[in-house]
This record gives C-alpha cells, structure tokens and sequence, in this order.
C-alpha cells in the first residue's frame, strides 16, 4: 500500500464488523495495522513496519519524544492501528458518559491519573496485558485508544520499557493523552463538571 493511498482514506469510518479482534488484527486493505513487533529476549519492544502488509506510517523517533505540543501527530497514527481504532469508534453508554459528566475535565484527569498510576505505573503491573477491561468505563477505553493499558503497548507506542516504573513525566503524558481522548469524545464536558441523577433499573413486576 502506498503512502497516496493511506491518505486518502478516511480515518474516521466506521471500522468493519468483526467476529473476533485482538491487539494483533489487522485489516490492510482499509488502513487498519498492527505495529506490534514480537518480543525480544520476553521483553515488549518499540512498534515498527505493519506487521502483516509491511507499510510504515509511523515516524517512532518522533512519536518516542512524548512531547505533549505534538500529541496531535501520535493521537492521529494511533488510529490506524485496528485495535485502537476500534476504541475510538467504541459507542458510550449513558452512564460512561454521565460518569465524566459528574466529574467534569478537572475530576477526569485527577481519576485519569491515578487510574494510570495504578494499572500500567508500577515495574511489574499486576497482569500485565489485562488489567485494563474491554469496556466499562470511558476510562479504559481511552487506555486501549491511546496505548496506554498495558506496558507492551506504552513500550509499542510511547517507547517506555517494561520493567521499570513509570517516572512522573511519563504519567503526566499518558494521562494527557488518555484525557485528549475523553474530551475528544465527550466534547460537552464542562470543567468541575455538572450534577446528573444515576440511571435507575426499573423493576420488573412479580411474576403471578
């Protein structure tokens, strides 16, 4: 695949329906990769070319800087790998979208940060490669979208080895990222956030 032709896909359509994705799916021939490399010596290691078509989108010297002035250019490329782009295109139920309406951007990057902190921050996350869920709250979406849910994807993707805590710098960055992608998502969000009564069950009636 060209570079011409990577451009003049849309980035933003819908991906198609799959049976099963994982973090190494790829479907090519709509601009949807996997950059995951395989480990070397059982340690996750820098992205590089698709791993199944072989085209090279990303420039990794430049997504490893972790500026946060160019996460736009990291964000744009994260996309385009299958896994994250599905959670980009995951739909939000109302209560993930009333859970950071409550908290407002302030409260989200507050909870942001410590939910970093606590999954993927330590040297030996506790199972690591699924201590992030699938779905549930708008948080752990964001973590898959941004690469931010386990150490083999930060080293993919934000060129942080595994094995060693994370060091302040590299939170403060994740947790930017991770809230570019709720703002992004939930653009209504007020700054201390708004007062929202809780999505009841409605009981069912006895039965007889």
């Amino acid at each position: 695949m060209s570079t011409q032709d990577v451009d003049e896909i849309d980035l933003d359509e819908e991906p198609p329906p799959l049976r099963k994705m994982t973090c190494k799916s790829t479907d090519c021939g709509n601009n949807l990769h996997c950059f995951q490399q395989e480990k070397q010596n059982s340690k996750p290691v820098p992205g590089g070319k698709c791993r199944d078509c072989g085209v090279d989108l990303v420039d990794w010297s430049r997504v490893h800087k972790r500026d946060p002035r160019d996460a736009a250019y990291a964000l744009s490329k994260l996309r385009v790998e299958m896994i994250r782009h599905k959670f980009w295109h995951e739909p939000l139920t109302d209560r993930e979208r009333n859970y950071a309406k409550r908290k407002g951007r302030v409260g989200m990057r507050v909870v942001a940060g410590k939910r970093i902190r606590n999954s993927v921050g330590d040297a030996q996350p506790y199972m690591d490669g699924a201590q992030t869920p699938w779905k549930g709250n708008v948080l752990y979406y964001a973590q898959h979208a941004t690469a931010c849910c386990c150490r083999t994807c930060i080293a993919e993707w934000h060129g942080i080895p595994a094995g060693r805590a994370l060091a302040a710098d590299e939170i403060e960055y994740l947790t930017d990222l991770v809230c570019r992608y709720v703002n992004e998502r939930i653009p209504e969000l007020t700054e201390n956030g708004v007062k929202i009564p809780p999505i009841r069950t409605k009981k069912l009636p006895p039965k007889g």
